[in-house]
């Protein structure tokens, strides 16, 4: 049975990463013990089959194009990794202000001639969870850049 557990964990890796604790998640009901769920994940873990890094480093990338720091920590944190993982994955996902500035241009392209409009554009970017700092940034607006 543990071969089986462990085939069922390479099915699931092989359509795409997944950290330790989604993937306990979803082999949990097919485990006969939790110790054999245990013993399985750490053995995909030295075999490097399984890894938070790897794992938060790729989400982190493929997001971070849409999203703030703010957000991808809080569905870091929900997928369980740990905090230091998590502080490696942002600092490589690169500026968030630029990133920020991005999706700014991509949704809206022009500054904001009212104040309700401006509200929006803030809301739309503190949905997509970029700091203050980058949003401030972004709607002060420099000429060259906007």
């Amino acid at each position: 049975m543990p071969e089986t557990l462990r085939n069922q964990a390479i099915r699931l890796l092989a359509r795409r990463e997944h950290s330790r604790a989604e993937l306990q998640r979803k082999l949990q009901a097919d485990a006969e013990s939790p110790e054999q769920l245990v013993a399985t994940l750490d053995a995909l873990q030295q075999c490097g089959l399984l890894s938070d890094q790897r794992y938060a480093q790729q989400r982190s990338s493929q997001r971070g194009q849409r999203y703030g720091d703010r957000r991808l920590r809080q569905e870091l944190v929900h997928l369980g990794i740990d905090d230091e993982t998590i502080a490696v994955s942002l600092a490589d996902c690169g500026d968030e202000i630029e990133r920020c500035r991005q999706v700014w241009l991509k949704k809206f392209g022009v500054l904001a001639d009212t104040p309700q409009e401006r509200a929006r554009q803030l809301r739309f970017l503190q949905y997509r969870g970029f700091s203050g700092t980058a949003i401030r940034a972004v709607l002060h607006g420099d000429e060259d850049e906007a």
